[in-house]
């Protein structure tokens, strides 16, 4: 029997006991008025028992009510293999084989928010269908620097982007009566030390950079859950911390969902129940591996909370306010009648991760060796360990256990013909480990490489899938990338491939920027994400040419690491400085950190501090060509309190094949009293276009889009003056300018 239902079968059972007060069973009653019946009836014990695990993925319910408990899986991604109720170990179910959709930067890549939608929908019915009401993610914490594990998570380096990407998934998911858990509020913007480190940031940085995507979740994608980080701010833990979670979330944004830990997240009960936190999971573990002697009524808001109340050191309301929100959140998901019953990898689900997969893919050089046409015959040679093996393992909490996976090589092979396509690996990686690395004797690598540079050099032309992985200390969880330069010697391979032979088209995958230093010696390179199921289908047509790239990047490449704001003033910026002060759970060092480059995150930093990127965010090549034509305004001045006005722009494919361009409109303020970058994102379109084909793209331009965050007044404001309009194909090529002034 449905979940659902037998929750109401006991509800009706409890409701015959306690006749005296109507029970809302009719799950077409309001919302509001079940859940203040629900809590009418309950003790505070039962209250208290809500708002902490009771196994590693699972909160209480209230049995004796028939309101069910409520189970939460990871990730962004897809529904996350289940784990055993009280270890971290796997289930082993022969069930839970899932779609791996692309990562959330892949998502950020398409510029399409249609994507975005499509993206929601497809992972909340699987999520649906492995009864699921809660799924970890998205993540839209900010790009800040490219070392950190889990960029491959999060939504890109700029917040209008984020913002605008974040919101069709959210509410996508929650048509499925699955919850949103949107993460990591905030500043989780790294994984060293990221268990305590303390970040200082500015008010204005904080606004206009850090938490747009979140509000943007919450008040437009209407997001029913917010996880918190592990990270402190001003000295407090973001799970429990009161001017995030009181002051912001909830008082600035009208928060009504539940805001759940991160796993291990919690670390103060009289904070947790003061400061905002609803639900503590995982606690008294790193939140992926250790285990503990506590149990889950140890925990900070278990009977530790409920002596609080008793003693009466804290009111027994908060209780009450918690159990109403997590009571608002079990009817809108595990107690929902109304929600579909959801699919597991489905060809519609295959379809949707193939087709967000085709649309990701940047296309950052091309001489003209792409695209590679099939049907020349060509012998191919495909290099790489990324070209076998199967990246939806490792990661963390993103790691999937999929039922199909399609690799490169296996793609390219289909493409272009088994007997055309020969491989050789290069390089060996290791087997997928979490928080460990696995020791490849140099002996190995040496004949890796000869072999594919004997290969090389018999083939017509070389297609290399390397980049990074999942593992430790690459595009991981818990750990951070170690320096900027790929890993097992990529750099070395690839200049050697190249003398070997010079036909040789990169691919890369990884959810991070990296060193290039062959860049100007390679004639072709496709940037990709982590793609998941159908990511190696996706990028054998990017190189074959039935799949025209249109992505574009969603973070700026640096050149070199020191190029990158965050590491341009050593390491009080990034990683940060260890301190006297310990932390019990997550070792002896509590170390500081200050966000020095403030406001001038990603390409903000490279425009305003004059250094190029190699390669800028919004950049991506397509296989035809597009012109933009001069802007027309629909009125040349605005005023600062009401109105607004449109820009339109014509852009034309002027190339001979069909494609897409991610139209991009950003703002400058030409003369300000305060710091402000040369340019900021504020709008996009993606655009399909035939040969020859003209459309115009228009904008609206508002006030609040001119504006800064004034810390002092604690407001967005802006200041009347000229502005400028950059419109273009990338943030380092805008060639439609055009001025406005603010009255």
């Amino acid at each position: 029997m449905n979940r659902h239902i037998l929750s109401i079968v006991f509800a009706a059972c409890a409701g015959s006991v306690m006749a005296e007060t109507p029970v809302y069973l009719d799950p077409k009653a309001p919302i509001e008025a079940r859940v203040e019946d629900a809590l009418s009836r309950m003790t505070l014990e039962e209250k208290v028992a809500l708002c902490h695990a009771q196994s590693k993925f699972s909160s209480s319910g209230v049995p004796r009510l028939g309101i069910p408990e409520i189970w939460m899986s990871d990730g962004p991604h897809g529904v996350r293999a289940e784990i055993n109720w009280n270890d971290w170990g796997h289930a082993r179910w022969t069930n839970d084989s899932v779609t791996a959709f692309p990562a959330l930067t892949a998502l950020a890549a398409t510029w399409n928010p249609e994507m975005s939608a499509i993206y929601g929908k497809n992972v909340g019915e699987e999520a649906r269908y492995r009864e699921k009401d809660v799924l970890l993610g998205p993540g839209v914490n900010i790009y800040r620097t490219p070392l950190n594990g889990r960029n491959f998570e999060y939504m890109g380096e700029d917040p209008y982007l984020a913002s605008v990407m974040v919101v069709p998934y959210v509410q996508e998911l929650q048509k499925n009566g699955v919850a949103a858990s949107v993460k990591h509020f905030a500043l989780n913007n790294q994984e060293q030390w990221r268990g305590n480190i303390n970040v200082d940031v500015s008010d204005r940085a904080l606004y206009e950079i850090y938490l747009p995507a979140f509000k943007a979740a919450v008040q437009q994608g209407g997001a029913w859950t917010i996880m918190g980080a592990y990270n402190k701010i001003w000295n407090q833990h973001c799970c429990h911390n009161k001017r995030l979670l009181e002051d912001i979330l909830r008082g600035e944004w009208g928060f009504d969902g539940v805001v759940v830990t991160d796993w291990g997240g919690a670390h103060d009960t009289r904070e947790a129940a003061l400061n905002g936190l609803d639900i503590e999971m995982g606690s008294f573990t790193n939140g992926l591996t250790s285990e503990s002697e506590f149990t889950y009524n140890d925990y900070f808001l278990a009977k530790p909370f409920l002596e609080l109340i008793r003693k009466g050191e804290v009111p027994a309301s908060l209780a009450d306010d918690k159990a109403r929100r997590i009571l608002r959140l079990i009817f809108r998901t595990a107690m929902n009648t109304d929600k579909p019953f959801g699919s597991l990898h489905s060809p519609e689900h295959y379809a949707a991760a193939k087709a967000i997969g085709d649309e990701s893919i940047v296309l950052l050089k091309n001489n003209g060796i792409l695209p590679l046409d099939p049907s020349a015959g060509k012998r191919v040679l495909v290099v790489g360990d990324n070209a076998t093996r199967r990246l939806s393992d490792g990661g963390g909490s993103s790691e999937l256990k999929v039922k199909d996976y399609v690799s490169p090589l296996d793609a390219m092979r289909e493409v272009f013909g088994a007997d055309c396509v020969d491989f050789a690996r290069g390089y060996a990686a290791g087997r997928p480990m979490y928080a460990h690395e696995e020791v490849i004797p140099e002996s190995v690598q040496d004949s890796l490489r000869a072999e594919a540079l004997a290969k090389a050099a018999q083939a017509d032309v070389v297609v290399y899938f390397g980049g990074l992985n999942k593992n430790a200390y690459q595009d991981c969880e818990s750990t951070d990338r170690r320096d900027y330069d790929l890993p097992f010697g990529q750099n070395e391979l690839i200049e050697a491939l190249v003398k070997a032979n010079p036909n040789i088209i990169i691919a890369n995958i990884t959810g991070n920027a990296y060193a290039m230093p062959w860049a100007d010696h390679v004639p072709a390179i496709l940037h990709a994400s982590y793609l998941g199921t159908m990511g190696g289908a996706s990028l054998a047509d990017a190189v074959s040419g039935r799949v025209n790239p249109s992505g574009k990047l969603p973070y700026s490449i640096p050149v070199r690491l020191q190029d990158n704001g965050a590491h341009a003033f050593g390491v009080e910026c990034y990683p940060g400085v260890e301190s006297e002060s310990g932390d019990v759970l997550f070792g002896a060092c509590a170390p500081q950190q200050r966000y020095e480059e403030d406001i001038l995150v990603g390409y903000r930093w490279h425009d305003t501090k004059k250094i190029p990127a190699r390669y800028a965010f919004g950049h991506g090549l397509s296989y035809t060509t597009f012109a933009y034509g001069k802007p027309v305004l629909s009125a040349k001045e605005m005023n600062a309190d009401s109105g607004s006005l449109t820009v339109t722009v014509p852009v034309t494919n002027t190339g001979k094949r069909a494609g897409a361009e991610v139209v991009q409109l950003y703002v400058g303020d030409d003369k300000a009293s305060v710091l402000r970058p040369v340019k900021e994102l504020k709008g996009f379109e993606k655009i399909a276009l035939a040969p020859g084909e003209t459309r115009d793209v228009t904008f609206t331009v508002t006030p609040d889009m001119l504006a800064f965050f004034d810390a002092d007044a604690h407001a967005w404001r802006s200041e009347p003056g000229r502005f400028t309009l950059y419109i273009g194909g990338s943030s380092d090529n805008v060639p439609a300018k055009i001025a406005i002034n603010l009255k």
